[in-house]
């Protein structure tokens, strides 16, 4: 806006009003870096969780094989 479209505007006013617009700016450029990094972590987040419930299973499976091993070790009677 400048002064010529509403002549009634102070100098000091239309520098606020720029303040007020660099500020707003300033603050949807935020709001987008913040939207774009939560997306990401939820993106490391899922993958993450994805990863750990695989490792989970392989850990299980290896247990029940070790389990198994185990049991067919030949008790020896003292």
């Amino acid at each position: 806006m400048t002064r010529q479209d509403f002549p009634h505007y102070s100098a000091r006013m239309e520098a606020e009003l720029k303040a007020l617009e660099d500020k707003l700016a300033q603050f949807v450029e935020i709001n987008q870096r913040l939207r774009d990094d939560t997306q990401r972590l939820r993106q490391e987040l899922a993958s993450t969780l994805h990863r750990s419930k695989q490792l989970e299973e392989k850990i299980h499976a290896a247990s029940d094989r070790l389990e198994q091993i185990v049991k067919q070790i030949p008790v020896e009677e003292t």
